[in-house]
């Protein structure tokens, strides 16, 4: 049986780097995203270069029944899910009142609960088929509050927490359950008119996409739980533990402002 592993936001950044990795393994995609014509792009460059099956699929993840939808899509093209990794997501900064309502509740359903029926969808198959994986993509930003970017910090810490648990709850059966927590990473992701007025794209430890993504790949190969790429990034990540949350608050909601 062919392994067919599925990523969501792979137009670009970190996504589009995980599946040049898992392509260079021998592995098939289903490429999930909004754009279709960059989605083609990256299939038709992996498809040269590895001579795997690769399916596109245009989906914006952040309306309501769009995961449901994407789980047919699947299961009507007959494809057995061996790996998925959810790593589409958007932040939006700026105060909290302030902020456009409908937004707010699309950046909850994509970063949130897409990737919880997405893993509810496919987990019982990888239980009868007696192996898989999960790779969450959360954020250094799950381990605090994050002041200006309340909703965006507070759907991370939701991902890494449910990631935890899963993985626990999964402890006994072959799969393997990984939550990656990339600290500032360089992609498209502060370019958006909601994130350039934040300080945290000029941070000078900011990583690129590939390491993250090779890293986050490694840590699910080697069924690590929680993957925090770069020591500056572990470091702040474990310091959140023993600084007073005020000070944390106060640090963050200068960096997000």
């Amino acid at each position: 049986m062919s392994n067919w592993t599925m990523i969501t936001g792979a137009s670009g950044g970190i996504g589009a780097d995980f599946a040049e990795i898992f392509a260079s393994s021998g592995n098939n995609l289903v490429l999930v995203a909004r754009s279709t014509s960059k989605l083609d792009e990256l299939a038709a460059v992996l498809k040269k270069q590895y001579q795997v099956e690769i399916i596109c699929i245009s989906k914006d993840l952040s309306k309501a029944s769009s995961a449901q939808e994407l789980v047919e899509e699947i299961a009507a093209q007959n494809i057995s899910v061996h790996t998925l990794v959810n790593n589409a997501g958007v932040g939006l900064a700026g105060s909290f009142y302030e902020n456009d309502a409908k937004r707010l509740e699309s950046m909850i359903h994509l970063n949130m609960t897409s990737l919880t029926i997405l893993c509810r969808a496919f987990i019982p198959d990888m239980i009868s088929r007696g192996s898989g994986g999960i790779l969450n993509v959360a954020s250094t930003a799950a381990f605090q509050a994050g002041p200006y970017m309340s909703v965006y910090y507070a759907s991370k810490a939701y991902v890494l927490n449910f990631t935890e648990g899963l993985a626990y709850e999964l402890k006994d059966t072959p799969i393997c359950v990984s939550c990656l927590c990339p600290g500032p990473t360089k992609t498209h992701f502060f370019n958006s008119d909601d994130l350039k007025s934040t300080h945290l794209k000029a941070l000078p430890w900011m990583m690129s996409s590939k390491k993250v993504a090779a890293i986050g790949y490694h840590g699910l190969k080697n069924n690590k739980i929680i993957v925090i790429p770069g020591l500056v990034n572990w470091l702040m990540a474990k310091s959140t533990s023993i600084t007073p949350r005020f000070i944390l608050r106060s640090i963050t909601g200068k960096l997000n402002s």
